[in-house]
């Protein structure tokens, strides 16, 4: 059988350039910079590092290159609400709701957050700060059946309120 690879896409990935990455989100954590001027700034950096370090003949042979930017708090919010979508429907069995305040938000993205690791850390921290103490309370009988939760933060704590029962 004869293979054509004429209509195969091949995706290559570097960590070329990816301390320029790391070091501009480090300096939008301490200063105020526009997001899309970091993010420009950034790009240009990376494709000067690729220009210097492939040869021209090979960089002309790639269709496009594909600069991957550091999350924004209000991606790293949107992957909480995502993440928290499995115990949501686990919860709805049970005919509990669960909310998220911002600031509750707020703390777990910067605990879960890691510039060098992404938003990998978030799921450990959700599991450890959001799932693991829910599940401790409805064993020991503290959230019933039918409850609306309300997680809030007050400092480096999270809080769980039953704020409302839902009605039948």
């Amino acid at each position: 059988r004869t293979v054509d690879f004429r209509n195969t896409v091949i995706i290559m990935t570097s960590n070329l350039g990816s301390q320029y990455i790391l070091d501009a989100v480090e300096r939008q954590r301490h200063e105020d910079d526009n997001v899309a001027t970091v993010d420009e700034e950034v790009e240009k950096r990376v494709r000067q590092v690729l220009r210097e370090h492939f040869r021209p003949e090979f960089l002309n042979r790639l269709d496009e290159i594909v600069v991957f930017h550091a999350l924004h708090k209000e991606q790293l919010k949107a992957i909480i609400e995502i993440q928290l979508g499995h115990l949501r429907k686990l919860l709805k069995e049970r005919n509990i709701t669960l909310e998220l305040t911002e600031k509750a938000k707020e703390l777990l993205v910067q605990e879960g957050y890691d510039p060098a690791f992404g938003a990998r850390p978030l799921k450990r921290v959700l599991q450890h700060r959001i799932a693991d103490p829910l599940a401790v309370q409805i064993l020991e009988g503290k959230i019933f059946n039918g409850e609306h939760l309300l997680v809030d933060a007050i400092g480096d704590e999270l809080t769980f309120t039953a704020i409302e029962a839902l009605a039948g």
